[in-house]
């Protein structure tokens, strides 16, 4: 009989996750072929109207309104800008599904018809550009899409489903304000949260996971250069923050080749320098803004005393007196690794790889972008997380630039430009297939 009893056993994973019927696949794709065209609109509306963190009004309001269309509670404001939508269809699990919505302080470059034209002020009152150059805009569409999807097949499914647009991811607040805010206590506690995040890194409709480490550590750090100004004619007669700031930059590249075991994953940028005033004034200060990128707290902790033993050493080969010596701090509160739980993960790629065909499913590496998506795996009891991909680039064009040793637009570049079809209809049939089979009936 153990032989026997072994066997059964092995096979419970495997019948737990029984293959969609094609009718359900069919029903899926059918809706999606339908609301494709309401999809898109909703979607070059969003990405023409983008709004920046802790400032969004209207692309809440646009998710309130079709949530509440389609059946949905819907309470807004959670948090500040958040938006929960919960649907209960009988008995079983709860599932979270999350969209982020903001957009970043980019001016669009893309020449599209639907271009962001936008100029708003930011949360210090700033007037800024805004574009969708994060894909924010696909994941607000693919929260839609798949509602309706899910909604038109609610003989298919049982249990709770819980619906959120949340604000502020790009400056990694909206999830921490959501929660803080009651969304684990007024609302269903979710069994599981999962999201989806499109990358321009990967060919459109292409589906993508990581089980475990997915996202990285992030602190932003500044750095204040300082020293003695004077005339551009006479350098000897100042200390110059000007350079002093160049060879730190240069300096901090060694922390990762030079103070890490060989292969240890981790980033040092210097995003920003801002300093001086005219071409012929040496300044008395420069300042830099840092951010940083690893999976390891150690490792992130070490990476904040190089940065301010190679500073302030610097400083004082220089010539600094101790007063003037450059000024370290850590602005932000860090950004905490995203983990993908294993069983969900391993669950939701048996899902994908049932629903897709082979070659447009499959691991992907893990990156060291920062994503506050991790804040809804971090409560205690902890809750089971998964954050996959859906790639967003044309696959053409990528071989292309493959081809001749060119590179593409990226999250975050001013030319970030989604395909949108296989996109959206990859996304939103990814994440419907997910609730599908979390919320199958039993």
């Amino acid at each position: 009989m153990k032989p026997l009893l072994s066997l059964l056993f092995a096979l419970v994973p495997a019948l737990a996750l029984a293959a969609p019927t094609e009718s359900l696949r069919e029903a899926v794709a059918r809706k999606v072929d339908a609301e494709y065209p309401s999809l898109l609109a909703i979607y070059q509306d969003i990405h023409a109207h983008p709004e920046l963190s802790f400032c969004e009004v209207r692309t809440p309001e646009l998710i309130a309104q079709e949530m509440r269309g389609l059946g949905f509670e819907v309470t807004e404001k959670v948090g500040g800008r958040g938006v929960v939508a919960v649907m209960k269809n009988g008995p079983g699990p709860t599932l979270l599904i999350r969209a982020d919505m903001d957009a970043l302080p980019i001016k669009e470059e893309t020449g599209l018809p639907y271009a962001s034209k936008v100029v708003m002020p930011d949360l210090t009152g700033k007037e800024q550009p805004a574009m969708h150059a994060c894909a924010h805009d696909s994941h607000v569409t693919t929260l839609l899409g798949t509602a309706r999807v899910l909604t038109s097949l609610k003989s298919s499914w049982s249990g709770t489903l819980v619906m959120i647009g949340q604000h502020a991811e790009e400056m990694v607040g909206g999830a921490r304000a959501m929660l803080q805010d009651g969304l684990y206590t007024r609302f269903p506690r979710p069994d599981y949260v999962i999201a989806l995040h499109v990358g321009g890194d990967m060919p459109a409709g292409r589906v993508g996971w990581v089980e475990g480490p997915t996202y990285a550590n992030v602190d932003a750090v500044d750095i204040l250069v300082r020293g003695i100004g004077g005339h551009g004619a006479r350098p000897h007669s100042t200390r110059d923050p000007v350079v002093l700031a160049a060879e730190i930059i240069n300096t901090l590249q060694t922390i990762v080749s030079r103070e890490l075991k060989p292969g240890t994953p981790a980033v040092v940028t210097v995003g920003t320098i801002h300093g001086g005033t005219r071409r012929n004034i040496i300044p008395s200060e420069v300042k830099l803004e840092l951010t940083l990128r690893c999976y390891d707290d150690a490792v992130a902790d070490h990476l904040i005393a190089s940065i301010r033993r190679i500073s302030e050493n610097l400083g004082r080969a220089a010539g600094l007196p101790d007063n003037l010596l450059p000024v370290v701090t850590v602005t932000e509160t860090r950004t905490p690794v995203t983990y993908n739980d294993p069983a969900l993960t391993r669950r939701l790629a048996g899902v994908f790889q049932q629903w897709f065909p082979s070659d447009r499913v499959g691991p992907e590496e893990p990156a060291t972008y920062g994503e506050d998506f991790t804040e809804y795996g971090r409560t205690q009891p902890k809750v089971p997380i998964c954050i996959f991909w859906v790639g967003g680039t044309d696959p053409v064009k990528m071989a292309e630039a493959k081809r001749k040793g060119e590179l593409w637009p990226s999250n975050h570049s001013a030319l970030f430009a989604p395909v949108p079809e296989p996109t959206l209809k990859a996304a939103v049939t990814a994440m419907s297939a997910s609730a599908l089979d979390l919320l199958a009936k039993k």
